[in-house]
């Protein structure tokens, strides 16, 4: 049967109105649509990297004033705090370890040899008025005498303000690092000003869980908020045994600084991450992924603060950021984000010299800002940098066997 210029027309109207349009809609289209391409409008905030706010690049900045011994290894500065201004200057607090070696291991260790970059370490404390250039302010909160919390090293502290005090919450280690896994319960010390004196407790204000629970060997990295109208604060754990250890997020809230604090029951809340750092977000949190698990490099946020989903994937995420968040304490329901803060660069120069540098990152993961420099998504590296991540000695060696194997099956 003959079909006329007109029915032909028609089917292609007909076939093309199916078809997904040539301009991205910003809304989802009313039409069938492939997983991807609902979980495109479903499982972030705007169909383009670009519109979305939970989606950044970042940028990273050498800081100024911190002395590190020539890079030996014998000074390490690591895992700092958010950042907070007070007193018309930024203040932030990190692990600052001072040893006549670098880290030996824990067989190796001793009194005054370190086991890791964190042991024999003290809370720190330094100031800015740029967030550049900054004036090492001195010790804060010291290693206390044994046998209380702390005694061998305290280390990767956070900083809360609360009803006009401030409190810090840092690991506190009774024996070397490496010796049992990272055994370090959650302490705290307080204070009237930023810049001390603080009390410490002398106390566990968040213990390991019970044996057999994900948590009873470790509490890492506390990190503290005020959140409908309570203390939330976010831990990571490593459990599954050495050297395979899983790492995740878990929360404690309390109505008091100084506990008692409630680990949720839904814990851990956010299945990936090694040092995770979180910020208010519109209504609830976001979390900033990186590192371990499945779900590392991402972004997350949490309407509830409590259940996480992928908001963004990105790239070179800072590592231990503690950034500026001017509504951390605020117990915002309106939360505008972060733009900038410190972070750490591990290993900085080899393992024989192991020992952690303090950096600043810049971002726009601000409602507040609008960098379209930052929410480029088509980044370039050069060759070398692709380089750097070699094939080691083994990998090369298990090549070389199948190399000859196939050499010698065609003989």
């Amino acid at each position: 049967m003959a079909i006329s210029c007109t029915q032909r027309s028609e089917s292609k109207t007909t076939e093309s109105s199916r078809a997904f349009p040539f301009t991205l809609p910003k809304e989802k289209p009313d039409m069938p649509l492939s997983a991807a391409m609902e979980r495109n409008y479903s499982a972030y905030m705007a169909p383009r990297p670009e519109d979305n706010e939970l989606y950044s690049q970042f940028k990273y900045t050498e800081l100024k004033g911190f002395d590190y011994n020539n890079h030996d290894g014998t000074i390490s500065r690591r895992d700092p705090s958010k950042v907070i201004f007070a007193n018309g200057k930024y203040y932030v607090w990190y692990t600052y370890r001072n040893t006549p070696t670098p880290p030996q291991g824990a067989d190796n260790s001793n009194d005054t040899i370190p086991s890791s970059d964190w042991d024999l370490a003290e809370i720190w404390y330094a100031t800015s008025e740029d967030g550049f250039t900054w004036e090492e302010q001195g010790v804060a909160v010291p290693r206390p005498p044994k046998p209380h919390v702390g005694w061998r090293s305290v280390s990767t502290c956070d900083i809360l303000e609360w009803e006009g005090k401030y409190y810090l919450y840092y690991q506190g280690f009774m024996e070397a690092s490496g010796k049992r896994g990272d055994d370090c319960p959650v302490a705290v010390s307080y204070a009237d000003s930023p810049d001390g004196p603080w009390t410490p407790t002398h106390k566990v204000v968040i213990p390991n869980g019970a044996a057999g629970e994900w948590d009873q060997y470790s509490i890492h990295d506390p990190h503290p908020f005020v959140y409908r109208g309570k203390i939330y604060l976010y831990y990571k754990s490593d459990f599954d045994g050495d050297p395979r250890l899983v790492r995740m997020q878990g929360l404690a809230t309390a109505e008091d600084p100084l506990g008692p604090f409630t680990k949720h029951p839904l814990n851990p809340v956010i299945n990936s991450g090694h040092e995770t750092s979180l910020f208010p977000f519109k209504e609830g949190m976001a979390a900033m992924v990186t590192r371990d698990g499945n779900e590392h490099h991402t972004i997350q946020y949490a309407k509830d603060g409590v259940n996480f989903e992928i908001a963004s994937i990105v790239t070179l995420l800072p590592t231990a950021a503690g950034s500026f968040i001017p509504d951390a304490f605020t117990n915002t329901d309106n939360g505008r984000g972060i733009s900038w803060g410190l972070s750490h660069f591990t290993n900085a120069t080899s393992w024989d010299q192991n020992h952690a540098v303090l950096t600043r990152f810049d971002c726009d993961l601000s409602l507040d800002i609008d960098d379209y420099d930052m929410k480029h998504h088509n980044e370039y590296y050069k060759p070398e940098f692709y380089y750097q991540h070699s094939l080691n000695k083994k990998q090369k060696e298990r090549i070389e066997k199948a190399n000859q194997k196939l050499q010698s099956a065609t003989e």
